[in-house]
């Protein structure tokens, strides 16, 4: 176990500056969840009203916004006696388009990236606007120190280091007995 600590320290050693870890008040996380479902409702709207309006295939529109608008995150997790470490693929985006939320048991990452591309040929104008979200809500299999993650992204894999919480110690109690 301690070859594995090891290399993991020296991972991290090498790895580019961090990424500071944004902490999320959960009303604000829930926000952006609510507003992450208005627009996967309205997408879902839009391709019922482009199918004529037929009913019958609500949930087959939903899923379909839902994968039009949502990028899934892949991630790998491991576990060593200290610490869990987390890669995360987010290929697209940067550290400030992400918001990674550690609570003890519970990793959240989110992020929004926008590209508009525009060029002019003569008479002709071509613009595009792309958007795409991410959103990856993951239990953790250990209780962690959020006040101590470090969060680094490079090439598109975030990497987070979590240290595990110290276990709290077992104290002995006496019972005393009353009259």
């Amino acid at each position: 176990m301690a070859e594995k600590a090891t290399a993991v320290q020296k991972a991290a050693a090498s790895a580019p500056a961090t990424t500071p870890v944004k902490v999320v008040e959960p009303e604000t996380l829930f926000e952006r969840i609510n507003d992450l479902q208005e627009s996967i409702a309205r997408r879902a709207f839009e391709l019922f009203q482009g199918r004529g309006a037929l009913l019958g295939r609500d949930l087959e529109d939903w899923f379909r916004a839902e994968t039009e608008l949502l990028h899934p995150v892949h991630l790998k997790i491991a576990e060593t006696d200290d610490s869990l470490t987390v890669r995360a693929e987010v290929p697209g985006f940067t550290a400030k388009e992400l918001t990674i939320d550690v609570e003890p048991r519970r990793l959240t990452i989110t992020g929004k990236h926008e590209a508009q591309e525009e060029s002019k040929k003569g008479k002709t104008v071509y613009s595009e606007r792309c958007a795409k979200e991410i959103l990856r809500v993951v239990d953790l299999p250990a209780v962690v120190d959020a006040t101590k993650v470090r969060a680094t992204l490079k090439e598109g894999i975030l990497n987070l280091e979590m240290p595990k919480a110290a276990r709290p110690q077992s104290v002995r109690v006496e019972a005393k007995a009353t009259s």
